[in-house]
């Protein structure tokens, strides 16, 4: 089947196929015996209908049509082989020639992934913040844990920082009550700043039936981000008991005999912690500074049906919320207008593509192979992830079987991540050398053998339903 290539740009080519009718004929037969199936003429019997007859009936043309339609992605597929081509998108296919009996040929405009070098992985560099374990942060997780094994008793005297009071909030702007910003019998621990704005100090020293009025910001519902008059009411004050922090409590709250085991197994934690996140921040520094020493062409068509798909998506997440665009940049400071927050999506989805393109060329080049052991990693690690039981992630594999491709693409990416962070040289702030390869999926450290496929394979960079985007895990697109 001769094909040849012409390219229009560094990043659209236009393919040209011929195709034998000899290598058409199976897609004819094909054709004949469906159309026979399926028609009653008299004289012949279903499904005996000679083509000479089909061929009066409907036209010659309609058949090759038919057969043509059926076997058109085989050859499309056959001649993007032969001449090593990437398509990013679906092609614009044309017949420009059809001598019954003897060829047909069709073009076909697609844009592909453009050429380009990648450098020798050796040379990228990053630096990340070392990791930090303070006592302060461990005294932290001391109190949660205390919080849970202790008890609340309820007092009659004025509320303190610490106590956990049960109020009644009623908003009203302009004097008229808003509905969406009132609420009863809500728990509240004071001194813990994550309601409202000016709260603690408006039921600090109030005693059950005593009421505080103030003013501040909503956070939320139809008015959220206006100033309202807050009318809040303390129904009742508990104290909280919590139990010593000594031995005894490490004997109760966890496996651990003495409380310096315990402090010592809480800091091992939030160091492991530390580790899988500095981990995460290195792949993507490292990624990063490759992605600077690389000059790629991208194909327009491609990343502007990419940006389009991406406002949409953002848009339709503010309009669900009931928030204005205007608002929400005024509210978070994630850009200085809305000209300016657009352009930084169009950015954000031009360096994802671009991250895409460098990851499978070098997936490519390196050889990476995925197969039905890293699919079953993978379902765990994102069941893990998003909280859910891998028998759900499958069951919705086997309704869309399309997302198959998707994850071994995913996963395919993660693996040529692994490859280029492995060779690259990552130092932390402090210039110590850190070793990602005996990361530990728990952020321990240990045999680096075991530990490559769950920290230097961490997805960057996931392919969309159509295999040509990304999902970007900006926190501007996710916080919108």
């Amino acid at each position: 089947m001769p094909s040849s290539v012409d390219r229009l740009s560094p990043t659209r080519v236009k393919l040209t196929v011929e195709v034998s009718f000899d290598d058409l004929k199976p897609s004819l037969d094909k054709a004949y015996r469906e159309i026979a199936k399926s028609v009653n003429i008299p004289g012949f019997r279903k499904g005996k209908v000679p083509p000479m007859v089909i061929d009066q009936r409907f036209g010659r043309g309609a058949i090759i049509q038919e057969a043509l339609n059926d076997a058109l992605p085989k050859f499309y597929g056959e001649a993007v082989s032969e001449n090593n081509l990437n398509p990013l998108a679906q092609p614009e296919v044309e017949v420009t020639k059809l001598e019954d009996g003897d060829l047909i040929e069709f073009t076909a405009e697609v844009d592909v992934r453009p050429e380009f070098d990648l450098p020798e992985f050796s040379t990228l560099t990053a630096t990340v913040d070392p990791i930090e374990v303070t006592d302060e942060q461990i005294d932290t997780q001391l109190t949660a844990l205390r919080q849970r094994f202790g008890s609340k008793s309820v007092v009659e005297r004025a509320a303190a920082t610490g106590d956990v009071v049960t109020i009644d909030l009623v908003a009203s702007k302009d004097g008229e009550s808003l509905p969406d910003a009132t609420a009863e019998g809500l728990e509240y621990e004071i001194g813990t700043s994550g309601m409202l704005d000016g709260l603690d100090e408006a039921v600090t020293g109030l005693s059950a039936g005593e009421s505080a009025d103030f003013v501040s910001t909503l956070v939320g519902g139809a008015q959220k981000g206006e100033e309202a008059d807050i009318h809040v009411t303390v129904t009742q004050v508990q104290e909280q008991e919590l139990p010593e922090l000594d031995d005894e409590f490490a004997q109760t709250a966890s496996e651990f005999d003495t409380l310096d085991e315990l402090r010592d197994d809480v800091a091992a934690r939030l160091a492991n912690a530390g580790r899988l996140d500095q981990a995460a921040r290195a792949r993507d520094a490292v990624l990063e500074n490759l992605l600077e020493q690389l000059e790629i062409d991208l194909p327009e068509n491609v990343i502007s049906s990419e940006v389009d798909a991406r406002k949409e998506q953002i848009q339709s997440q503010l309009d669900g919320a009931g928030i204005d665009l205007d608002d929400y940049l005024a509210e978070t400071g994630e850009a200085e207008d809305a000209e300016s927050f657009w352009a930084g999506v169009e950015k954000r989805s031009a360096d994802a593509m671009k991250a895409q393109l460098v990851l499978d060329k070098t997936a490519e080049q390196t050889g990476v192979t995925v197969d039905q052991n890293d699919l079953t990693q993978h379902i765990f690690q994102r069941a893990q992830q998003e909280g859910t039981a891998p028998q759900q992630i499958i069951a919705h594999m086997q309704e869309h079987p399309h997302h198959i491709d998707e994850y071994m693409l995913e996963i395919r990416r993660g693996k040529a991540l692994a490859t280029i962070v492995e060779a690259a040289t990552v130092t932390d702030s402090n210039g110590e050398q850190i070793d990602l390869a005996r990361i530990q999926p728990d952020g321990s450290l240990g045999d680096p053998a075991a530990a490559e496929d769950v920290v230097l394979e961490g997805s960057v960079v996931e392919s969309d339903d159509e295999g040509t985007g990304a999902d970007d895990a900006d926190s501007t697109e996710n916080k919108a």
